[in-house]
């Protein structure tokens, strides 16, 4: 790993206490990067940042946020810049699902995704766009990064409203890198299929709640043995690598593009 890949980029995520978030926190700020730490749990996302400063590398910093609300995502953006001078890079990684079959959705099952998994997306990257438009043009192009999902490509019927959200989170990786692609703003994402995080194994949970599976455990073996290519869920290690590749001059040639990670299972 060359620590000065992203020697630097200020980098904001969103999403970032734990699972996926906190693991590209730490690999970014071990290539040099200088990351903002944003969730909702500030403690859990202090304590990230504390095993960042505690290592040689970037630094970093966190702020509670609620990406639902355009003013927290203004202010998570306002952070990034007040402590490392301007913002380079940005990281949508804040989601949740909660499993229902389609009879079952109701509006505030559909409201709380919908929130979270794309208004949050949307309006992180606005509020980070009009700071990046504000700093002006560079020689390198500033970088949005979308997380998609296996189920921003695959319906699956328990989570209809989880794959309407990432089904948008797609939409908005390709119409944003047309709209953006003036003011030298690359976007990109990547999906991941199932990744061993909090947030999986709370919808572990959910599955059996729901009937869908009956006991814990089950989706997951279900999913390896069934849909993938490669027998095993990954981890939060298995998707760093890709993301930083996008926040590295290595991708400063794509934009638009949306990277699955899923062992193969888009293509079973």
């Amino acid at each position: 790993m060359d620590p000065n890949r992203l020697k630097g980029k200020n980098i904001l995520i969103t999403g970032a206490a734990q699972g996926m978030g906190a693991t590209n926190a730490e690999h970014f700020a071990a290539q040099g990067a200088n990351v903002c730490l944003a969730d909702l749990d500030l403690d859990k996302a202090q304590e990230v940042a504390d095993r960042v400063n505690d290592r040689a590398g970037g630094k970093a910093i966190a702020v509670r946020t609620d990406v639902t609300q355009r003013a927290d995502n203004a202010a998570a953006v306002k952070a990034t810049v007040d402590a490392f001078g301007t913002i380079n890079v940005a990281l949508f990684n804040a989601g949740l699902n909660k499993p229902r079959f389609f009879m079952d959705i109701d509006e505030d099952n559909w409201d709380l995704i919908m929130n979270v998994n794309t208004r949050g997306m949307w309006l992180g990257m606005q509020e980070t766009a009009k700071q990046m438009i504000a700093q002006g043009k560079q020689d390198f192009p500033y970088k949005l990064i979308c997380v998609g999902s296996i189920a921003s490509r695959k319906p699956l019927v328990d989570v209809t409203v989880y794959c309407t959200s990432k089904y948008g989170c797609l939409a908005l990786t390709h119409c944003a890198a047309l709209g953006l692609a003036e003011h030298n703003i690359t976007v990109n994402g990547y999906a991941p299929g199932v990744v061993k995080t909090p947030l999986w194994e709370q919808l572990d949970k959910d599955l059996v709640d729901i009937g869908f599976k009956e006991k814990e455990g089950q989706a997951f073996d279900d999913i390896v043995d069934n849909e993938l290519v490669i027998k095993r869920v990954s981890t939060p290690d298995d998707v760093k690598g890709t993301a930083a590749f996008l926040a590295s001059p290595d991708s400063d040639y794509m934009t638009g593009q949306m990277i699955h990670i899923d062992g193969g299972w888009c293509i079973q």
